[in-house]
């Protein structure tokens, strides 16, 4: 779905990747960032945030928490970044940056909630008082007041399968007391997930129930005089939609695929983010007339229903970006190790090709390597190291 935006708006970004891939310098299943446009929709988001008012808090999961993607945001002034779990927060704070945000989709476990107190995290989401107790005892051993937020639901809050879970939202007057008698933990405001949805049926960016769930939980707060609450309101975030929060009183906004133009909006019009992002493989061999590509990232991050995925393969980038052909892809359920060109035009593909996909990907549940690239546009490629897609830096291509 976002391959014939990345054509239309970021060529060079794909003429890039595949010169650096077939000199050797990228490998195949790598996620590929393109650094210099990643620095200009961060300075978009950033400049709209201030204008609102909102803490911006960057989600990296998708760019697998790539050190070098932090470094350009930071300079932006987006420094203290989302992380889902433990997982994500080690390699934020390796990278030398704060955690704005701990433990929203994923609480932390009681047994790392020592850890998680010492990355001294901003914020802090709990779905329950066992859950805020813990990470006010794990605070009281380093004599630091954590602040927490209070995942809240009501009937009719839409969440995805696995997400669901919270406080009651009619009971928060009640929450916000209890989380404030915590002896080194406080009660700070209030979340969900997601406030925004796309709707692929207007082909717009939508408030969902949760939102709306928010505001009244807000209001709520604010009659029995709590001020200053932080209202954290994640969920398909790119600058255009940054306003729809903040007039429902969001004071925290998070964007991921925003950074890189690839929230669902991104596909169906032009936004002022541009494509910044892409998956590059190569075709591994050919079997019964049809070639294979290397998997390992070949995940994509279902925001829309199934439909024809199509890559870019060849060797060199004009040549390319006219050879458009369909891939097969593994189901979910298996490993992905190769994908299968099925496309008419299949007989003008070799071994060896670069393969380019432009799917949203989620690079923290995959095997892919990171590969960002400073200088594209400059016309002056470099690529800023091989990273796993937990942050770390590789020596690729030797262990």
């Amino acid at each position: 779905m976002f391959l014939k935006k990345l054509i239309e708006r970021n060529p060079n970004f794909i003429k890039s990747a595949i010169a650096l891939h077939q000199s050797r310098k990228i490998p195949a299943n790598s996620v590929v960032l393109d650094l210099d446009m990643i620095n200009k929709n961060a300075a978009i988001i950033a400049a709209e945030g201030k204008r609102l008012g909102l803490k911006v808090f960057p989600m990296t999961k998708q760019i697998g928490r790539n050190p070098k993607a932090m470094d350009i945001l930071a300079k932006n002034g987006l420094d203290a970044y989302v992380a889902v779990d433990m997982t994500g927060a080690l390699p934020i704070k390796a990278a030398g940056y704060m955690i704005g945000h701990l433990g929203h989709l994923v609480q932390i476990p009681k047994a790392e909630t020592d850890v998680a107190a010492s990355l001294e995290p901003y914020y802090w989401t709990v779905f329950n008082y066992e859950n805020a107790k813990s990470a006010s005892d794990s605070s009281s051993k380093l004599s630091r007041e954590q602040a927490l937020l209070a995942r809240i639901y009501a009937p009719g809050d839409t969440f995805y399968m696995g997400h669901e879970g919270g406080f009651r939202a009619e009971a928060i007057v009640k929450v916000a007391d209890e989380l404030d008698s915590l002896s080194h933990a406080f009660f700070a405001g209030i979340t969900t997930f997601p406030a925004l949805l796309f709707n692929i049926d207007s082909g717009e960016v939508e408030p969902t129930p949760n939102l709306r769930t928010l505001e009244k939980s807000a209001n709520e707060l604010s009659n029995v005089d709590r001020k200053n609450i932080e209202i954290n309101a994640p969920g398909t975030t790119s600058s255009v939609v940054m306003e729809i929060l903040a007039s429902a009183g969001a004071t925290q906004v998070e964007p991921g695929h925003g950074l890189t133009g690839t929230t669902p909006l991104h596909a169906v019009k032009d936004l002022p983010e541009f494509p910044a992002i892409l998956y590059l493989t190569e075709i591994s061999h050919v079997y019964n007339g049809h070639p294979y590509c290397f998997g390992g990232g070949l995940y994509i991050d279902p925001v829309f229903p199934d439909y024809d995925v199509k890559a870019l393969i060849g060797t060199e980038p004009d040549d390319a970006i006219k050879n458009q052909l369909s891939v097969n892809l593994p189901p979910t359920s298996a490993i992905d190790y190769y994908g299968i060109v099925t496309d008419e035009g299949s007989e003008k593909v070799h071994v060896n090709d670069t393969v380019i996909f432009g799917f949203r990907p989620q690079a923290f549940v995959t095997r892919t390597y990171i590969v960002p690239v400073s200088g594209i546009s400059k016309e002056e490629p470099i690529v800023k190291g091989v990273y796993t897609s937990g942050g770390r830096k590789t020596n690729w291509p030797q262990w």
